[in-house]
Order: structure tokens, then C-alpha cells, then sequence
């Protein structure tokens, strides 16, 4: 009895032993599993973390984006500079120099005056109005005479130097009404007279009684003497 009663107490040694180092085994297991989910949380919480570098990232996008529009007034300041300085004549040098308004017959005070030189002529004289500064062409005015409108040619072949008037000084252009021999013409009392064909304004001056055949013009000079009409 003695010897069953021990192989029945080893028996239930074993067993309970394997059963202990099954439990070891599960506790073991279960200890494992915990802490490969930890670290799979832990891997989450750094999955989660990447998200505010992605809003950083953002940042960067927005900060780009408000240098963008930066640069981009910056080059509109530049461009209305441009704007401004480019309100001129070029001087060849990359800069820019200022130009004043074209002179049109109503910013002009004429008068005309009969010269005996050249065989006759009329000189006709302009100068700004109280408080216009203008500039005149480097060629000549248009003077047209009687109702057909005959023009004027030009008696220089050069254009000359662009005039600026302003104050008291004063503008010369000289006009021979008649420049052939012959006995023809038309008598007529006044010329008509712009700064150039595109003047909307011209004007109407008094000459005395001319005989107007193949009119000649001179350019403009701020010298009467260098207005004598030679046909």
C-alpha cells in the first residue's frame, strides 16, 4: 500500500507541476502579448506624433505661400515704379528723362509779322500762354491757305530741334506764299496755322491782302533770322 500510495503522491506531483509550468507558460505568454501590444500602442502614439509634423509641414506651406505674395507686391512696387520712371525719353544710358506736354494752337498766343527778305515773306511768331510750358516739333507748323485748304510744303528738308516755350520765349516759322514767277495765284487775307496735322485747335491769323501760288514753310527756330523762307 505504502508503494501506491507514493507513486499516486508522484502522480499528483507531476501533475500539479505540469500544471504549475502551464500556467508559468500562459502567465509567460500573456506577459508577452501585453507587452507587444504596448509596444505596438507605444508605435501608435509615435504614428500620432508624426501628425504634428505634418502640421508643421502645413506651416512651412502657409509661411511659403505669404513669401509668394510678398515677392509679389514686391514686384508690383517695382512694376509702378517702372510705371513712373518710364513717363519719359529714353537717354540711352538706361535712364529715363521727363518729357513735357506737346504744344496745340490754343496753348499758343500768336502774331504774325510781313517781312521784305526773300522777296516777302510772313513771319509767324509763338509763345506760350500765361502759365503753359509746352514744347513745339523739330519740323514745321501747318499753314494752309483760302477755303480749298492748300497746304504749305516744307521749305527745309531737315527736321530741326524740338522748342520748349515757356515765359517770354518765343518761336519763329516763316511762310512765302508765292514761290513761282508767273502772274498766277489766289489774293486771300489770312492763314490758317496748327502745331500739326493732328491738331484739333488750329487758328486763323490775320495777313493782309497775299497772293498765295506753291506756299512754303520753314521748321520752327527760336531765331527770326534763321525763318527766312528761301524757295
Amino acid at each position: 500500500m505504502s508503494g501506491n500510495r507514493r507513486k499516486a503522491f508522484l502522480v499528483s506531483t507531476v501533475l500539479v507541476g505540469g500544471a504549475m509550468l502551464m500556467t508559468a507558460c500562459q502567465d509567460s505568454g500573456a506577459a508577452t502579448d501585453t507587452g507587444a501590444g504596448k509596444g505596438s500602442s507605444s508605435a501608435t502614439t509615435t504614428g500620432n506624433a508624426d501628425t504634428p509634423s505634418g502640421s508643421s509641414t502645413a506651416g512651412s506651406n502657409q509661411g511659403t505661400g505669404k513669401g509668394t505674395d510678398a515677392k509679389g507686391k514686391g514686384t508690383a512696387a517695382s512694376s509702378g515704379s517702372g510705371s513712373g520712371a518710364g513717363a519719359g525719353a529714353n537717354t540711352g544710358n538706361g535712364g529715363r528723362e521727363p518729357v513735357g506736354q506737346s504744344c496745340g494752337a490754343n496753348d499758343i498766343s500768336w502774331s504774325t509779322r510781313s517781312e521784305t527778305q526773300a522777296g516777302g515773306y510772313i513771319l509767324i511768331i509763338a509763345k506760350a500762354k500765361s502759365g503753359i510750358t509746352c514744347y513745339l516739333p523739330a519740323t514745321h507748323p501747318t499753314v494752309a491757305f483760302g477755303s480749298d485748304g492748300t497746304e504749305a510744303g516744307p521749305a527745309e528738308q531737315a527736321t530741326g530741334k524740338q522748342i520748349k516755350l515757356s515765359g517770354s520765349t518765343a518761336a519763329y516759322a516763316g511762310v512765302n506764299p508765292k514761290t513761282t514767277n508767273t502772274n498766277g495765284g489766289k489774293e486771300l487775307g489770312s492763314i490758317i496755322v496748327a502745331v500739326g496735322d493732328n491738331d484739333p485747335n488750329p487758328v486763323s491769323l490775320p495777313v493782309g491782302t497775299i497772293t498765295v501760288e506753291d506756299p512754303i514753310v520753314t521748321n520752327w527756330h527760336t531765331a527770326p533770322a534763321d525763318a527766312v523762307p528761301f524757295s
